[in-house]
């Protein structure tokens, strides 16, 4: 599932009611600066800002985030009357209106993620993590993670089953198989190592739970 972050001071409902219809995991932020210092936890596959009620502050908001050389694809969601208002070519890859069908907006964002190189239906997320599954590219925080075979099969495992705890002998059958005969300090190992790989700042997407194993836990569900 894609997932958008938001910046609106209304309900996706409101301000483009076609995104409620699309399957998409959309992480709603309010239309201030402050969001913008969330969006690299929030790992999003596309931006989407509302400038329907704002379209001063929303243009300037956007005119930060180009200033930083944003990684992320940026629409931004304006009234007609609006569309001459600003330069929003300087800042954005696309607009789009409130009223747009939920078939347009489908077709316009997934043009903005393919043309942006960014993963599309087969990425799992957890937090500032993202994993590519067609690709095998993980990322976090616009870092790309160099991983193993088996290092990348633990993590895809635990992300998509992400908060449920599993013993390492759980862990050896699901990753490894049944016919594997390493003992279970091969998943202490390579838990060791991609937490080395996540780094300092974001080892702790996988917990131990002690006593019991291991499980993948974003630390911020926003």
């Amino acid at each position: 599932m894609a997932r958008i972050a938001f910046l609106t001071d209304r309900s996706p409902a409101e301000a483009l009611p076609a995104v409620l219809s699309l399957g998409l995991d959309v992480k709603t932020e309010p239309l201030s600066p402050d969001s913008l210092g969330h969006l690299p936890n929030l790992g999003p596959s596309a931006l989407v800002v509302d400038a329907g009620e704002d379209p001063a502050e929303a243009f300037g908001l956007l005119s930060s985030l180009a200033a930083t050389q944003s990684k992320f694809p940026a629409m931004v969601v304006l009234a007609r009357a609006d569309v001459q208002r600003f330069p929003w070519a300087e800042v954005v890859d696309d607009i789009v209106h409130s009223s747009c069908s939920p078939d347009e907006l489908k077709v316009r964002l997934a043009i903005l993620t393919r043309r942006s190189g960014n993963p599309g239906e087969a990425t799992l997320w957890l937090g500032p993590l993202s994993i590519d599954t067609d690709t095998y590219q993980v990322m976090v925080d616009g870092r790309r993670l160099d991983l193993t075979y088996k290092e990348f099969e633990l993590l895809r495992f635990l992300v998509q089953r992400a908060g449920k705890v599993f013993t390492r002998s759980d862990l050896l059958l699901e990753v490894w198989g049944y016919n594997f005969y390493g003992g279970t300090r091969t998943v202490d190992v390579h838990v060791r190592r991609l937490r080395a790989k996540l780094g300092a700042e974001y080892e702790g997407l996988i917990q131990t739970v002690r006593g019991v194993g291991y499980r993948a836990h974003a630390r911020d569900e926003r």
